[in-house]
Parts: structure tokens; sequence; C-alpha cells
């Protein structure tokens, strides 16, 4: 005889309306701890100015966020921070010292609670929220333009390009991501302004970016439009591309176009261009060069009414994992005199030059 199916039928309805287990407060905090991570690094430099300025920074006043100081070994950056993947949710707190975060929020406006006293060490802390092919991220983060990071060893040369150095490494706002497909995504930000984390004004500003990441092409094109200074609109326009030609043969290139409006005046412009390559010779070793220009046409960025023009050759050796040594000589040339000299004038305010030299030595390590 057959055996009737009625008591395993039961069973099964019974198994599946029964209440699913909760996790136990140890499984919880398993699936934390394998989604949190620490990070830091050390990021220590020589440079050496042949202008010998006579107040010991190299660059243009306002910038410097690497290799700032002459004839000193120092700290360019110590990072310590921890993060969270979002699963929905996460955040990330990243905080730094030395010489290239003191340059890094030189800009922030003064006020109540605000200021490059309040958020001097700080690099990036943001909350975020992640659904599917949506990712929301509030607070202060990374900036989508440019081709540089502020972390050294993620860039091809030791010291940033002019274009790295007078757009912004950082932003305060809201970013949401959406990620098409494995290769196409694209941004939308709502900022407080161009690299600030304190207001200035009461307007706020948008940025956008739209880029494809292939396994031998990459490429994004970055907007900013908002407010800046006495309430003018400012336009800006930043694309960058990067091809793998060969497995050791890299090239890189970058183009910005901005326009300021102006109260009374007309609008400012400036504009930009630099050009990479990168070979590795080795697992160990590697070459770059960088040549750019940056045009202030109007003086708005730099403080000048100028034209930067430069060159950059860095040898790179990398003797462990998580190890990255760099060599590099550096000539910048200006149509102002703008960089710091050796000698100084009856106010005891240093002379300025037209071009500077500089060599340097670095060292990042980090995990």
């Amino acid at each position: 005889m057959l055996a009737s199916p009625l008591p395993s039928l039961v069973s099964s309805l019974l198994l599946s309306q029964a209440p699913s287990p909760e996790p136990s407060p140890d499984a919880e905090a398993t699936g934390l701890l394998s989604r949190l991570e620490v990070e830091g690094g050390v990021d220590v430099y020589f440079g050496y100015n042949a202008n010998r300025p006579a107040d010991g920074a190299s660059f243009i006043p306002g910038t410097g966020t690497t290799a700032l100081r002459d004839n000193e070994v120092s700290i360019n950056l110590a990072s310590l921070g921890v993060s969270l993947a979002p699963e929905p949710v996460g955040f990330k707190v990243l905080l730094g010292f030395g010489t290239g975060i003191e340059v890094l929020h030189q800009a922030e406006p003064e006020g109540p609670a605000i200021g490059p006293e309040v958020w001097r060490h700080l690099q990036q802390a943001t909350v975020s929220y992640a659904t599917g092919p949506l990712t929301l991220e509030a607070g202060v983060y990374p900036s989508h333009i440019g081709l540089e990071s502020f972390q050294s060893q993620l860039n091809w040369n030791y010291t940033r390009s002019w274009m790295g150095e007078l757009s912004p490494f950082y932003q305060s706002g809201l970013k949401s991501t959406w990620a098409f497909n494995d290769a196409w995504s694209a941004q939308l930000h709502l900022l407080n302004g161009w690299q600030t984390i304190g207001e200035n004004n009461r307007g706020k500003a948008l940025g956008t970016q739209v880029a494809y990441a292939g396994p031998r092409l990459s490429t994004a094109l970055n907007t900013f439009v908002g407010e800046e200074g006495d309430g003018g609109l400012r336009l800006f326009v930043d694309a960058v591309t990067t091809w793998k030609v060969t497995h050791a043969f890299a090239l890189a290139a970058t183009a910005d176009v901005g326009r300021q409006a102006r109260s009374g005046q007309s609008a400012a412009l400036w504009y930009a261009a630099g050009f990479n390559a990168r070979m590795q010779l080795s697992d160990v070793v590697a070459i770059a060069a960088r040549v750019e220009a940056y045009r202030d046409e109007d003086g708005l960025i730099t403080g000048a009414v100028q034209t930067l023009a430069g060159g950059t050759l860095t040898l790179e050796l990398k003797p462990a994992e998580h190890l990255v040594l760099k060599m590099e000589a550096r000539r910048d040339t200006s149509t102002a005199d703008v960089f710091t000299g050796r000698a100084t004038g009856g106010d005891g305010a240093p002379t300025l030059e037209d071009a500077e030299t500089l060599g340097v030595l670095s060292a990042v390590a980090w995990f």
C-alpha cells in the first residue's frame, strides 16, 4: 500500500511558517568586523630647491601639497583612518598630519566653528548608503576632479601637477554614484563650494562626472558649476584619460578650462593641459615623466596673470609591497616672478624669481 503524503505535507507547511532564527550577537559582530578596515601610512620627503628660498617654501602661495619645505627632511602626510564597507550602511574617517595637509585647508573660510584650524587634520569623514547600482555618500570626501590623488603612492610622480594643486582635492556635500555596468558610471554632487567645507556665500554648487573604465582605456568628464567669491558663477570642465598601451607602458592626458563671473568686470578665464607617461621597467623599478602648462588669464586662481609651465621626471623603486621610494627632478617656469628667491628686500620679504628647480627624495609606506 502507498504511504499517505499528508504527514509530510503538514510538516513542510509548519516548517515554512516557522520564524527564521535571529542571528546571534556573535554572528553580527563577526560580520561587522569582516567589513571594518583600518588604514594608514607615512609619507616622508627631503626637498632641495635650487633657488634656496628665503622662507624655506617651494612652489607658489597656496600650493605645495607635496615637498613644500626646502632643505628639510619632513613629513608630507601621516594618515590614519577606519572605514566600514556599506552593506547597506557604511562610513569612513581619515585623518592626516604634515606639511601637505597644512596647505590643503589654507583657503577654508574663517568664521564661527569653521576655518583651517577646525578642519586642518581632516582628509575624509563620510557616511554612505548602497543599494543596487546606487551609492550615496555625504560628508567630506575626495574631489571627483583631476588625475591625481592626495595619497602620493597612488600617483605616477611624487610632486603634483599645477592642475592638481590648483583644483579641488576634497569637497563637502552629497555624492550620488550610479553604476550602469562594470565599465560605465555617473556621479552627481551637491556641494558647499570649490574645495571648501565651511560656506563663504549663500550659493551651492553642482558637480558631475561621466566615466568609462575599461581594461586598457579609462576616461572621465568632470564638471563644477556654482557660485564662488562674491556670488559670481564659476563654470569648470575637467577631462582625464589614461591608456594602458602595453602591460608595462601607460599614457595619461588631462585638460581643464574654467570661467568665473565677477561683479563689475569681465569674467576671469583659466585653462591648462598636461601629458604623462609611465614605464614599468621591472617588478621593482619604474620611470614616469610629466609635461604641463597652466594659463591663468586674469590671475584669479594663482594670484598673478601668468602661464606656468613644468617638466617632471621620476624614478620609482618598490622594494616591498607597501613601500615606494621616489627620486624626482622638477623644473617650473612662469611668465611672471612668482617663485621665492634667496635674497630679501628692504622690508625683509623674499625676492621673487620666474623659475625654480627642485630635487626630491621620498619614501611612502602604508597599510
